[in-house]
């Protein structure tokens, strides 16, 4: 219950989905969550939760694409000692069929988002001694999916990015490491196949689930779970790596 007591959490996109259930796995864990995201209802009903609970979370209203809006709210909080990059959007077609605008949007969300924030806060760990980030990448940075060209460019460099940033900082106590999930069941999943597959919501629901050997989806709590274990002095020995979370699909979906 302690794992991360006084520790200063920010959690970008953490008003829903993952995001949320790593905000609440932090703060039950003895954290400040500090949740960093451009869906306030959502974030503010999470806050809401966490403080039922006996905990304190904060919400910022924050786009993760706007650098000087990042470096304000990061000096504003003074001291980060866990990072989670959590926000993210998706697209679904190949290469052809990703628009210019398409691939900026991921880029921008997905890629220079987590570059914001990883710009913003290593100074500040830097200076306090130490801390840990943690990326949340994909099993689409390590294999192959069909019709994901953007999304998986965008997680295969949020991929590179954790083993460049866990490299350049180890004498400053600065761990950094990643997280490759498979599918998992979020209102966002939901939403995605309401958007992109009318008619078929239940069917698709139903393939998307069994392409993982495990025979379903992960639950967010599922990944919450690792995300608190790799942020605590429990994974202090852990740095410059990536877990994917994912069923079995990488290594038993043949």
């Amino acid at each position: 219950m302690n794992k991360l007591k006084d520790k200063i959490a920010v959690v970008t996109g953490g008003g829903s989905g993952i995001g949320k259930a790593i905000s609440m796995s932090f703060a039950a864990a003895g954290a400040e969550v500090h949740i960093f995201d451009l869906n306030a209802a959502g974030s503010n009903a999470v806050v809401q939760e966490i403080a039922d609970l006996g905990s304190r979370a904060v919400h910022h209203t924050c786009n993760v694409t706007d650098q000087k809006e990042v470096l304000d709210l990061v000096q504003q909080l003074g001291k980060v000692d866990v990072l989670v990059n959590n926000a993210g959007i998706a697209h679904v077609g190949n290469v052809e069929k990703c628009a210019e605008e398409d691939f900026e949007r991921v880029f921008q969300v997905n890629v220079k988002g987590a570059y914001n924030l990883l710009h913003a806060v290593v100074p500040v760990m830097k200076a306090q001694g130490g801390g840990v980030i943690l990326n949340l990448a994909s099993i689409a940075a390590l294999v192959g999916i069909s019709d994901r060209f953007a999304y998986s460019m965008s997680k295969g460099a949020i991929h590179a990015m954790t083993m460049s940033v866990a490299r350049d900082y180890l004498a400053d106590k600065i761990r950094c490491n990643s997280i490759s999930p498979a599918r998992v069941h979020t209102p966002f999943v939901d939403g995605f196949i309401q958007a992109n597959y009318p008619g078929q919501e239940a069917e698709m629901f139903d393939k998307l689930s069994k392409s993982q050997p495990i025979g379903r989806m992960a639950s967010p709590d599922e990944i919450a779970k690792l995300a608190l274990f790799l942020c605590s002095d429990d994974a202090a020995f852990i740095t410059g790596n990536d877990y994917p979370i994912d069923g079995g699909f990488i290594k038993l979906n043949n």
